[in-house]
């Protein structure tokens, strides 16, 4: 019967994480014995004009060329990240940034004030309108091998990954470990870092969010500032109340061209104050997080799902 329902459990599944239960866990503990460790996710994306067309997904709400959802898009590389960027300064607050690596071409400006800051800059892909969907696994190998060679050509390291609207193959994963990128924001099952079960080399994923993500909030929901606040507030709150039992992750994903907007500014500011008022939050980039993961925890945890191999 446990051989069929293993049998079972790999068909059902990705079979690159298996179910792990918080209770049991052996602790996680982040510097300073820090209850969450709280990080920001501009994502800063470049829209091509005249995208090349997807089958399973249009790059714009309506039909090419959208020149309404272009410009909006535009109005965050031109105004809002300078807007998000200078409420976190006022915080001293890092940011790690899902980049479309294009903008190292496109908005140099932009890469250099994030180097000034001491920003660190991820793969969110070449373009956010190129989707994994249909990709061959060279396409997107070539994808992350030039997102390394651009990173490096602006004095950053490949560390971290983000496929293009979250459109990976469950082959995504094996080429990135194979790549030598250290963490993955493409599964979103866990409140703390995991390793992830592949054929060949190391990932872990770092949790990023979609709840706690500022385009399903405005875009989806159409959530007020108000609401916005109250969300993250909330999401906070209880993620720092159980981290003093075994530490946790925070992100709030937000995008130029969404927070960035003047309307909705003093909302980030005001939960961003928020989180501040607490004096065991850890502010470190993605990276850090990974770092200190593989570094303390990285082959405790694995050892510990071992042990949980047929256990349901």
């Amino acid at each position: 019967m446990a051989k069929d329902n293993l049998a079972l459990q790999d068909q059902l599944d990705t079979g690159q994480y298996r179910y792990a239960p918080m209770r049991g866990r052996p602790k996680l503990v982040w510097p300073n014995n820090a209850r969450l460790a709280f990080w920001l996710a501009p994502n800063i994306e470049h829209y091509e004009w005249l995208p090349p067309i997807n089958p399973n997904r249009n790059p714009f709400p309506r039909v090419n060329p959208d020149v309404l959802n272009y410009s909006v898009r535009d109005f965050g590389n031109r105004v809002g990240f300078r807007r998000l960027a200078k409420e976190m300064s006022k915080r001293n607050l890092r940011g790690s940034v899902s980049l479309s690596v294009s903008v190292c071409d496109h908005y140099p400006d932009i890469i250099r004030e994030c180097n000034d800051l001491g920003w660190e800059l991820f793969s969110h892909g070449i373009y956010n309108t190129r989707y994994f969907y249909g990709m061959t696994l060279e396409e997107q190998r070539q994808v992350v091998i030039n997102s390394r060679e651009t990173l490096a050509k602006v004095g950053q390291r490949l560390d971290g990954w983000l496929t293009p609207a979250i459109t990976p193959s469950i082959e995504t994963q094996e080429i990135l470990a194979q790549e030598g990128v250290r963490y993955t924001l493409d599964y979103f099952h866990d409140d703390q870092p995991m390793p992830l079960d592949l054929k060949s080399g190391k990932l872990i994923t770092v949790p990023y969010s979609i709840e706690m993500n500022d385009v399903p909030f405005v875009v989806w929901n159409n959530a007020t500032p108000d609401e916005i606040f109250l969300s993250l507030k909330a999401q906070f709150d209880r993620l720092y109340a159980e981290g003093a039992e075994s530490g946790r992750v925070m992100c709030f994903a937000l995008h130029p061209f969404v927070f960035g907007q003047p309307h909705r500014i003093d909302a980030l500011a005001e939960f961003l104050d928020y989180v501040k008022s607490h004096d065991q939050v850890w502010y470190p980039t993605a990276r850090e997080i990974a770092d200190w993961y593989y570094e303390n925890h990285y082959d405790t945890m694995k050892a510990w799902l071992a042990s949980l191999e047929g256990a349901f």
